[in-house]
C-alpha cells in the first residue's frame, strides 16, 4: 500500500523546506512537490534524506497521497503566485480539504481566499509564520487565521511543531476568522521594523555621541539582554556587533547604510492610516528605511548641508543607563501600537481576537520574542478588556519611571544633531496620550474657517456640530463632517 501524508507542503525554498524537517521530526508525514521538480529531487536526495518525507513530482501526485481531509500547505512567493497555485488545486481537491498558505500574504487577500474556497466547499487557512530559517526548522511562531472549522484538523501539526515556552505551552493558536492570522503576523512585522530601527538608534547614539567601538557596544547589549530588555533582536545585535570581518575590523562597520524590505511593515502603517489608529513609531521606522535608501542624495547633502556630529560630553555610564530606559519605554509604545492597531481590526472585521494569546504566541520562535511579553500577557490576564497596555498598572509604573531617562536621551541627541526618529516619536505620543487636552481645538476652528467643516463644544454634548461665520462673510452652510 502507498504510504500517505498528513500533510503536502508547496514550494522547497528556505522556509519551506525548514518546516518540512520540523514536522517530520515530529512524527508528521509530509509529501513535498516544487514547481522545478529537480529541487524536489535534490531534496530528498540530501537535506530529507532517512526521513519520511515523500516527494512527487506533479500537485496530481501530491494529492493522490494526501489524508482526508487533504492538507495542503503553501509556502510560495505572496500574491499572484499564491492564487495561481490555488486555482491549479482546486480541480484536484474535494469538500472539507484544507489549503493553507503559510507565506506573508496580505491580510486582505486572505478574507478574499476563505470566502473563494467557501464557494467550493473547501477550507482556507491564513497563517503568519515567524522566526526565519532557525525557527522554521526547531519552533516558530504560529499565527493562523481563516475558516474555524479547519483548525482541528492542522491543530496537532501546528502546534506539534511551534516553538515552547517555558511551560510547554506552544507559540501557536487560534487567532480568528478569515484574514486574522495574516494580519496579527502583519503587525508582528510592524513591531519587528519598530524595535529594529529603535535598536539602530541606541547604536548610533553610542557609536557617533560616546564613539564606542563595535566591542564596547556589543557588551552593552550583552548586558542589556541580560534584563528588562532582553530579546532575540538584542541577542543577536550582541552578537553582530562582535563579528569580525576577515581583517579583524568589525562587519558591520563594512555594511552599506541602506536599509531594504519586502513591505509588511509599509502594510502595517497604511492599516493603521485606514483605521484612524495613531501608529506613529511603527510609521517612522518604515521611513527611516525609505530615507536609508537616499544614499546617493544624503551623500550629496552631506557636502551641501553639513554633516558634523558633537560628541556627549557629560558622563558615559550615566547616559547609557539613559538608553535602556529610552529603549525599553520606546518599546512598550510600540507594542502598545501594535495592540491599539489589533484592537481596532478585531472590532472593524468581528475578529474577538485574543490579545493576551498573541503575546503568548510571539513568545518563543519569532523574531520579536521578549522577556517582557510574558508582561502584556499578564496584562490581559488581568483584565481582558484592557483598552490601552499604557492603562495596566505595570506598565504605567514602568513608563513613569523610565520617562525622566527618555527625555535625557532625545534632549541630547537632538543637541548633537543624531536623528532618533522612532523614540523622539514613541516621546511624542505618551506625552500625547496622557494629554487631557490637545490643541486640536485650534485646527478645528482652521478648518470651520476655511471650510466650514464644522466643530464640537466643551459647553455641548458630543456629536453636535457648530459652525461660525468667522468673516462675516461665509455665511452658515456648512459641509458635511466625517471621521479619519
Amino acid at each position: 500500500m502507498t504510504k500517505q501524508a498528513d500533510i503536502g507542503l508547496i514550494g522547497l525554498a528556505v522556509m519551506g523546506q525548514n518546516l518540512v524537517l520540523n514536522m517530520d521530526d515530529h512524527g508528521f508525514t509530509v509529501a513535498v512537490y516544487n514547481r522545478t521538480t529537480s529541487k524536489v529531487d535534490r531534496f530528498i536526495e540530501n537535506e530529507a534524506q532517512g526521513s519520511n518525507v515523500i516527494g512527487t513530482h506533479s500537485l496530481e501526485e501530491l494529492v493522490s497521497t494526501l489524508k482526508r481531509p487533504r492538507r495542503v500547505m503553501l509556502m510560495v512567493k505572496a500574491g499572484a503566485p499564491v492564487d495561481a497555485t490555488i486555482q491549479q488545486l482546486i480541480p484536484l481537491l474535494e469538500p472539507g480539504d484544507i489549503v493553507i498558505d503559510g507565506g506573508n500574504s496580505h491580510y486582505p487577500d486572505s478574507t478574499r481566499r476563505t470566502k473563494e474556497l467557501a464557494e467550493h466547499g473547501m477550507l482556507f487557512i491564513g497563517t503568519g509564520v515567524s522566526g526565519g530559517e532557525e525557527g522554521a526548522r526547531f519552533g516558530p511562531s504560529i499565527m493562523p487565521g481563516g475558516a474555524p472549522e479547519a483548525w482541528p484538523h492542522v491543530k496537532p501539526i501546528f502546534q506539534g511543531i511551534a516553538a515552547k515556552v517555558a511551560d510547554g505551552s506552544p507559540c501557536c493558536d487560534w487567532v480568528g476568522e478569515e484574514g486574522a492570522g495574516h494580519f496579527v503576523k502583519m503587525v508582528h512585522n510592524g513591531i519587528e521594523y519598530g524595535d529594529m530601527q529603535l535598536i539602530c538608534e541606541a547604536y548610533d547614539l553610542m557609536h557617533h555621541a560616546l564613539d564606542m567601538s563595535a566591542d564596547e557596544m556589543s557588551a552593552v547589549f550583552a548586558d542589556w539582554n541580560a534584563g528588562q530588555l532582553n530579546s532575540y533582536l538584542i541577542e543577536i545585535s550582541a552578537e553582530i556587533l562582535a563579528h569580525k570581518d576577515d581583517d579583524g575590523q568589525p562587519t558591520v562597520d563594512k555594511i552599506l547604510d541602506t536599509a531594504g524590505q519586502k513591505g509588511t511593515g509599509k502594510w502595517t502603517a497604511v492599516s493603521a492610516l485606514e483605521s484612524g489608529i495613531p501608529l506613529t513609531l511603527i510609521g517612522e521606522a518604515v521611513f527611516s528605511r525609505f530615507l536609508s535608501a537616499l544614499k546617493d542624495e544624503r551623500v550629496n547633502a552631506a557636502d551641501v548641508l553639513g554633516s558634523a556630529i558633537s560628541s556627549y560630553s557629560g558622563d558615559k555610564a550615566s547616559f547609557i543607563a539613559d538608553l535602556e530606559q529610552a529603549l525599553y519605554a520606546s518599546k512598550v509604545i510600540s507594542y502598545t501600537q501594535g495592540y491599539m492597531l489589533m484592537r481596532a481590526a478585531s472590532e472593524d472585521y468581528g475578529w474577538n481576537l485574543a490579545y493576551g494569546n498573541i503575546a503568548l504566541m510571539w513568545r518563543g520562535g519569532c523574531i520579536i520574542r521578549a522577556a517582557f511579553l510574558d508582561d502584556i500577557k499578564a496584562a490581559f490576564a488581568k483584565n481582558p478588556d484592557l483598552t490601552n497596555l499604557l492603562l495596566d498598572a505595570y506598565f504605567a509604573e514602568q513608563i513613569q519611571a523610565a520617562v525622566a531617562g527618555w527625555r535625557r536621551v532625545i534632549g541630547v541627541a537632538t543637541s548633537l544633531g543624531i536623528p532618533v526618529p522612532a523614540m523622539s516619536s514613541a516621546l511624542a505620543f505618551y506625552d500625547g496620550y496622557r494629554r487631557e487636552r490637545l490643541p486640536a481645538n485650534l485646527l478645528q476652528a482652521q478648518r470651520d474657517y476655511f471650510g466650514a467643516h464644522t466643530y464640537e463644544r466643551v459647553d455641548k454634548p458630543r456629536g453636535e456640530f457648530f459652525h461660525t461665520n468667522w468673516t462675516g462673510q461665509g455665511g452658515n452652510v456648512t459641509a458635511t463632517t466625517y471621521d479619519a
